[in-house]
């Protein structure tokens, strides 16, 4: 009887031993190929900027002037104007490192700062458009959080309060409701972030596959 169980524990430990020099060569390989792009991308010129995806604030289409004696709509509204003079790129799941290698090491600071502006931009939105429909705002609610997913937020919050706006706020019917669904769903597909599958199952989007 020991020696049936003392060979399946000896498998048991070659197998193990093995998986694990398997999974160690793999990550040694990851980490190989992501320094060689590393190297790669910190002798990329500086490249032009012009034909970036730019995001515009459409500050005459979204509820300014409107905060009252709302701190937390007011705080939007200012942080929102901030950014007026600035400039706004999403690049959400993209490295520094792919940065580099496609518009040149000297451009990663700016580049960064994009990046930067954006986040708060996305974060802002979210507040704001969370407190309009905590007041009860609703449409104006809608036309910021609409902003948002224009700009490809990827913040769930964002997406959860506009369904309940479309399902349960706005006076839609059931086609209405459906149409403008619709309409996210491509938008949520081609987000570049963990959180597209989360924010697809929202939407009761059926096809979403676990590894995509």
């Amino acid at each position: 009887m020991k020696f049936p169980f003392l060979a399946s524990f000896i498998l048991l430990i070659v197998f193990l031993n093995l998986r694990m020099r398997r999974v160690s060569r793999k990550e040694e390989e990851k980490e190989a190929g992501f320094w060689e792009r590393e190297l790669q991308s910190n002798s990329v010129r500086k490249k032009s900027l012009e034909n970036l995806d730019y995001i515009h604030i459409p500050y005459d289409l979204l509820p300014f002037g409107t905060a009252g004696d709302n701190e937390t709509l007011k705080k939007s509204e200012e942080t929102l104007t901030s950014l007026k003079d600035e400039k706004i790129v999403n690049f959400t799941g993209i490295s520094n490192t792919d940065l580099k290698l496609e518009y040149g090491t000297a451009n990663i600071t700016v580049l960064s700062q994009y990046d930067q502006n954006y986040t708060t931009l996305v974060c802002t939105l979210q507040d704001w458009g969370q407190e309009l429909y905590n007041q009860g705002r609703y449409e104006d609610a809608r036309d910021v959080l609409e902003f948002a997913v224009k700009t490809r937020s990827d913040i769930t919050a964002t997406y959860r309060v506009l369904l309940d706006l479309y399902r349960t706020k706005l006076g839609l019917n059931e086609d209405e409701i459906k149409k403008k669904i619709d309409g996210l769903i491509p938008i949520a597909k081609n987000l570049n972030a963990l959180s597209r599958n989360t924010i697809l199952k929202l939407m009761d989007y059926t096809e979403v596959k676990e590894n995509s």
